[in-house]
Formats: structure tokens, C-alpha cells, sequence
């Protein structure tokens, strides 16, 4: 999210998730994908939270990361680190104005989140982006507890890696997303399903949602899920949705079913094979737009 990320992102990146640690190293070109890595994690290895502690075997992660991060490794040892949705707030803020100077900006977006977070916001770190539209400010603030920021990076550097960016699962997945006209990305893992709704490459609606079923999730279910915030954002920015990308989900055939019968609109997987290369190996494309959306340029 920040200048430095847009300008000199990593060549590497891996996910933790709560079910397994995938790693890929993205081309120069930035096009596509040179290799890929992933490594399963027993059930309860991992359990994303926001205000609890995640990592319940923190030496099976570090062991899982060593293998897939040794596996697409460069001379470079920085990464991006990708976490689960539910260790990560993200919040869409709207401001009259917002201070230039960096440390003041950050203290008013803190202040507005003081009051919707289920942790102190002074022991959390914060990192936002601003998107001037319509003469009104809006910033997409990202907020996660020092304590569950710092578990993840302690693993990565007992890896023997750098964790240079460090950004939630569904925040890099919009990322992949072209997003000229209105767009719904639907992200779904192991216990949570995410949503995003995006107009003229700005994101307009964030909203992650507990998902018990996991990647198990009916296309009926997940259309249910989903339908609210289709009504909010129809009602809210009085625009359609007009293409609809979904990952997460090995059979996109019976969502895609019943999300077109809501919306009227196309439904495609978010990650293509040909973003994959010859690296994909035998990862599903399904389980990679949190690295896709990390390391590959959206042009």
C-alpha cells in the first residue's frame, strides 16, 4: 500500500494461510509467475484471528517456509508476506481533507478507527492509502495488531527471509483485478470469505465475512453471502456490477451460476493459467491470487 511497495516491490512472495504456505517468484517482466512452492500445514497450525495469537506451531511454519521460499529462492531475501484476511481490519474512510504531512495524516485516520476496532488501536500498526474522488478523500487503511504483525515476521526471518512488504490476502488479490468499470472480486479461504467492490480503479466496498463452510461453500451459499453487499453498493453508487471475478473455489460452475442470475454480469477466475507460466506445477490456480496479486503487475 505504500509508495515504496508500488515502486520496488519484491521479487518473492508467500502466503500464510491456515491451511498451507505458498511462495512464488514473480519474472522481471512482472507478467508472470517463474516458480511456484507450496507446503500443506496441519489443521490448528494456524488460526488467523485479530486479537488473538496466530500461530499455534510457529516451528512447523518456519519449516514449511524454508521449503517453499527455498524452492523459488533468489539472491534477494526480501518478500512480500501475504496474511489471512481475519489477522488484518481494513477500512474504508471518507474525508473532507486529510494533513500532508505523513505522521499528522496517520494520526486522524487512527483517531476515526479508534472506535470500530475490537483492539487498541495505539498497539496496532496502521498503513492507509488516500484516493482523492468527487473533492472527497478516501483512504483505505489497513490496521493489525503489533503483536500478530510481528508473529508472522519472526517466522519469516527464522526462515532466513526479509518481510520487506506485509499486506492482507485480499488486498493483494484486488490487485489483479482490472477494475475499470464496476467490478465484485469474491475471495474465499478456509475461514473467511472476502468481498470487494471496485468502480474506475477505486475500491468502494471491503468487507471480509466468517465463513464456517471454508472452500466447501455451495455457489447458493456464497450468493447468499455476497447479495447484500451487491444491493448496498447498487443502491449506494447507483452503478452495476458488470464483471465478476471469484477465487477460492475449485469449481467456479455453480457459483458462477448464481452469481450471474444476481447480477446479470460475466463471472471469470481471478487467476489465469497464463499468469501461472510453466511455475504453476501442480498448485491450483484457484489458491494463488494472494502471491498473483502480490507480485504481478496489473497492466
Amino acid at each position: 500500500m505504500s509508495s515504496r511497495y508500488q515502486s520496488g516491490r519484491p521479487k518473492l512472495a508467500c502466503e500464510i494461510a491456515a491451511d498451507r504456505v505458498i511462495a512464488a517468484r514473480a519474472a522481471d517482466s512482472r507478467q508472470v509467475l517463474e516458480l511456484c512452492s507450496t507446503s500443506e500445514l496441519v489443521p490448528g497450525c494456524v488460526v488467523p484471528d485479530l486479537t488473538e495469537g496466530n500461530l499455534r506451531q510457529p516451528d512447523a511454519v518456519v519449516t514449511a517456509l524454508r521449503e517453499v521460499l527455498g524452492n523459488v529462492g533468489s539472491r534477494s531475501r526480501e518478500v512480500t508476506a501475504v496474511l489471512p484476511d481475519a489477522a488484518v481490519r481494513v477500512a474504508l474512510l471518507d474525508f473532507e481533507t486529510l494533513p500532508q504531512n505523513h505522521e499528522e495524516a496517520e494520526g486522524v485516520v487512527r483517531f476515526r478507527l479508534r472506535k470500530s476496532l475490537p483492539f487498541d488501536v495505539d498497539k496496532a500498526k496502521v498503513s492507509y492509502q488516500a484516493q482523492t474522488s468527487n473533492g472527497t478523500v478516501r483512504v483505505v487503511a489497513a490496521v493489525a495488531l503489533n503483536s500478530v504483525i510481528q508473529e508472522y515476521e519472526a517466522v519469516i526471518r527464522e526462515a532466513g527471509f526479509s518481510p520487506g512488504v506485509v499486506l492482507p490476502s485480499m488486498l493483494a488479490a484486488v490487485r489483479g483485478a482490472p477494475a475499470d468499470r464496476g467490478t465484485l472480486l469474491v475471495k474465499v479461504d478456509a475461514r473467511t470469505t472476502s468481498i470487494a467492490l471496485l468502480d474506475q480503479q477505486q475500491l468502494l466496498l471491503f468487507r471480509t465475512l466468517e465463513n464456517t463452510r471454508g472452500v466447501t461453500i455451495s455457489g447458493e451459499q456464497l450468493a447468499e453471502d455476497v447479495y447484500p453487499s451487491v444491493v448496498f453498493f447498487q443502491d449506494t453508487y447507483n452503478t452495476n456490477i458488470e464483471q465478476i471475478f471469484v477465487s477460492g473455489i475449485s469449481d467456479i460452475t455453480a457459483v458462477a451460476a448464481a452469481l450471474q442470475s444476481q447480477t446479470g454480469a460475466e463471472v471469470k477466475e481471478l487467476v489465469q493459467a497464463s499468469q501461472l507460466g510453466l511455475g504453476g506445477g501442480s498448485i491450483p490456480k484457484w489458491r494463488m491470487a494472494g502471491v498473483v496479486g502480490a507480485l504481478l503487475s496489473t497492466n
